[in-house]
C-alpha cells in the first residue's frame, strides 16, 4: 500500500507539533499514550448502571468490551496483511513520540480502532455518555497519533473505519444475550449483574 498521498499532509503536522509549547507536545503525548484509559472508565460506569436495568441492557453493556476485544483482532489481521512502515521510519521526520522500531506497523492504528469501537459501542448503549465523552475522546486520540508521528493520517481513518463496523454489529445484537444473562443472575454472579 503506498503512503505518500497524505505524507505532505503528515510532515505538515508533525512540522506544527515541533513549533507548539513544549506542554502542548506533553499533555498530547500523555493523552494519546494513555486515553484508552478514559474507555475502560466509560465501559465501567455502564456495567454499574446496567446493573439497574433489564438483562438485556446488561447483555449490551457487557458487549461494549467484547466489541473492543474483536475491532482489535479485526484490525491487528489487517496490519499484519499490509505491513506498512510507520511513517517516522520512512520520512525522517522529527516526532514527539519516540519512532516504533522497524516492522512495529503503521496501517491501520490500532489506537484508533479500539478508540473508535469504544466510542461506538458506548454510543449505542448510552446515547449521552457516547456524545458527550467517547467519540470527542476517539477523535481526539486518533488525531494525536498523527500529532505525536506515529501514523499518517490515513492510518487513523481507516482503523476509525475498521473500529466503528465491527464494534457495531457486535452491540447491536448483543441484546439476543439477555436469556444468558438472566440465568447467569440466579448464580453467584447475581452482584455483578443486577443490583441488590
Amino acid at each position: 500500500m503506498t503512503s505518500q498521498f497524505d505524507a505532505g499532509l503528515y510532515t505538515w503536522i508533525t512540522d506544527l507539533a515541533q513549533r507548539v509549547p513544549r506542554p502542548v507536545d506533553t499533555l498530547i503525548r500523555v493523552g494519546s499514550d494513555y486515553g484508552l484509559a478514559v474507555f475502560a472508565v466509560l465501559m465501567l460506569i455502564i456495567w454499574w448502571r446496567a446493573r439497574r436495568g433489564s438483562a438485556a441492557r446488561m447483555a449490551t453493556a457487557l458487549s461494549v468490551p467484547i466489541a473492543v476485544v474483536v475491532a482489535y483482532a479485526v484490525n491487528d489481521v489487517i496490519k499484519m496483511i499490509f505491513d506498512e512502515q510507520r511513517p517516522c521510519q520512512t520520512l525522517h521526520t522529527v516526532t514527539v513520540e519516540t519512532c516504533p522500531a522497524p516492522g512495529d506497523w503503521s496501517f491501520p492504528s490500532n489506537h484508533a480502532a479500539i478508540a473508535a469501537a469504544a466510542a461506538v459501542a458506548i454510543l449505542l448503549v448510552d446515547r449521552r455518555l457516547g456524545l458527550m465523552i467517547a467519540v470527542p475522546a476517539a477523535l481526539l486520540m486518533a488525531a494525536s497519533r498523527v500529532w505525536i508521528g506515529v501514523h499518517y493520517p490515513h492510518d487513523v481513518l481507516v482503523g476509525v473505519v475498521v473500529g466503528a463496523l465491527v464494534a457495531w454489529p457486535v452491540v447491536h445484537h448483543a441484546h439476543r444475550a439477555a436469556p444468558v444473562v438472566e440465568r447467569l443472575r440466579g448464580t453467584r454472579l447475581r452482584p455483578l449483574l443486577r443490583a441488590v
